[in-house]
């Protein structure tokens, strides 16, 4: 088994890498979409993914429960490919409706706190299951501080949660331009 974690910037071709990944896996690869279509903008990105990848791949949507699809669908000879953590990591921030000060200390809802432990749980625990990994990620803390106190809070626990899967992970990609820099572990 192995975990990789791709992550890059918006449009640097992270899950474009991360199918190839898979593609290349000679695997079995089940597509796990975090992301929920909330307006035409996202739903258009939707629709954008689904035709790039291929049509053999059966796609599980799951906005919230994350930990617990890895558990159902980890199978031996299957590659399971994550895209994205940090749209599932929004879905829980905002999950019950929550809005939040402009200003101030953020409190984030206890199925943020409790989702999170699981996946990274279950990460780790997945490590015995013959089931290969791929989690994109987007890489949000390289630019200048967001203004506002939830996009702060958002951009640190980006942040701590790349961080923490990255430990995880025996691989770790950063992609930039389409390009490649492995971060831990070597090419694939």
């Amino acid at each position: 088994m192995t975990r990789t974690l791709v992550f890059g910037g918006a449009r640097s071709g992270k899950s474009a890498y991360a199918e190839r990944l898979a593609s290349d896996s000679g695997k079995e690869v089940l597509y796990l979409a975090t992301a929920q279509a909330g307006d035409g903008e996202m739903a258009t990105r939707i629709a954008h993914h689904r035709a790039q990848r291929p049509h053999g791949w059966p796609t599980v949507e799951e906005p919230l429960r994350l930990g617990t699809v890895l558990l159902q669908h980890a199978q031996p000879g299957r590659l399971l490919l994550v895209d994205c953590l940090t749209l599932w990591l929004t879905n829980l921030m905002f999950s019950s409706g929550e809005t939040y000060p402009d200003v101030g200390d953020i409190v984030l809802p206890e199925l943020f706190h409790s989702e999170r432990a699981h996946f990274l749980y279950t990460l780790a625990e997945l490590e015995h299951g013959g089931c290969d990994i791929v989690l994109v990620s987007n890489e949000v803390g390289m630019g200048i501080v967001p203004y506002g106190a939830i996009s702060r809070c958002f951009t640190d626990e980006a942040g701590r949660l790349n961080q923490a899967v990255a430990a995880t992970c025996e691989r770790a990609v950063f992609v930039a331009a389409g390009l490649p820099l492995y971060l831990k572990g070597g090419p694939c």
